[in-house]
């Protein structure tokens, strides 16, 4: 193969990769604002998390135990 040859799929795969990375950025963006719109998840506390790190601040959200699910 030639060495314009490859310059020019390098040049193609650039603009391939950066316009995927692009979509896929866009599409993670979108997910996270329609999980925080439906109330399915609540970023906004996580936000918080390395503020409130101490041994003495409250929980972000509780864990579930495996003994508990397996009562319900």
């Amino acid at each position: 193969m030639e060495y314009e040859t490859i310059k020019v799929i390098q040049g193609y795969a650039y603009w391939f990769i950066t316009l995927l990375l692009v979509i896929l950025l866009y599409a993670y963006i979108y997910h996270l604002y329609r999980s925080q719109k439906t109330g399915k998840i609540d970023y906004e506390k996580y936000a918080r998390l390395a503020l409130d790190d101490a041994l003495d601040d409250r929980l972000i959200e509780k864990r579930k135990n495996k003994d508990e699910e397996k009562e319900n």
